[in-house]
């Protein structure tokens, strides 16, 4: 069933942005069908709501800043949905946890990046998310929680209340355990197609539930991981799966740990 926001329908006026139409009720709105440019326009808008309100701050680091989008670019042109900007930035925060919310944003917190042994499981979870962002699933996310919180037929619905939702879904609501397995799969297709080793994905995975005490924040969000542990195991050839870049944590630790020292 596709969701819809129902929104009344003042006369339409050239020049204006998708959101502000959508904001000001100028039609309906269903949230599992928006087309690529007004997924951007929202993910933006979440993006600067999640700025402005402090719920992240970003790394000031020009050199990581560049290490993380260069993985992440080299991720997004092999993704099953390269055509859209993607926006990578680094958040200075100890938990280890990264997210993705909509139209190609993706947060990667420094306290992630100490925890991954090597590139490759760094790009494991860029990949991962990305994977979300393929798959659509924080607009599926959205349209579930409009329905919880009777939002699908609020007339008038302004701007603060809607990125307020997409806020809400990016820090508090975990993904369904379909999400997550579907962005691991998605996510390390794209891996071994970007030329990283593939068993990035499963070590790191591995690494969390050893070490859980120290990542609820990351495990919370992203649930499921022994199922996901299982679903990777049986996806990755043990003849090929250290093949690729990636794996050299001595590289690694030389030139990502002194950047994000505290």
């Amino acid at each position: 069933m596709a969701a819809t926001i129902i929104l009344t329908t003042p006369q339409v006026s050239q020049g204006r942005s998708w959101l502000d139409l959508l904001l000001q009720g100028v039609q309906v709105i269903q949230l599992s069908r928006l087309s690529d440019n007004q997924e951007v326009q929202l993910g933006q808008q979440i993006n600067q709501a999640l700025l402005k309100e402090g719920k992240v701050e970003l790394y000031r680091n020009d050199q990581i800043n560049r290490y993380v989008t260069s993985i992440g670019q080299r991720l997004a042109k092999k993704s099953d949905r390269p055509s859209i900007p993607y926006t990578f930035q680094v958040v200075n925060d100890d938990t280890v946890n990264a997210f993705a919310t909509m139209g190609g944003f993706i947060y990667v917190h420094t306290g992630l990046m100490e925890k991954v042994a090597n590139e490759a499981e760094l790009a494991s979870v860029i990949a991962h998310e990305i994977g979300h962002i393929v798959g659509h699933h924080a607009i599926e996310k959205m349209r579930k929680t409009a329905i919880t919180q009777g939002l699908l037929t609020a007339a008038g619905l302004d701007r603060q209340t809607f990125v307020q939702l997409g806020v809400q879904l990016a820090y508090s609501l975990p993904n369904s355990r379909g999400a997550e397995l579907e962005a691991d799969q998605l996510g390390l297709q794209n891996l071994k197609r970007a030329g990283y080793a593939p068993i990035a994905m499963l070590t790191f995975m591995e690494k969390l539930i050893k070490y859980s005490s120290s990542a609820p924040e990351f495990l919370s969000s992203h649930p499921a991981t022994d199922d996901r542990i299982t679903a990777l195991r049986a996806s990755i050839d043990p003849a090929t799966a250290n093949k690729g870049d990636g794996l050299n944590e001595k590289s690694y630790r030389n030139f990502v740990k002194p950047l994000i020292a505290k």
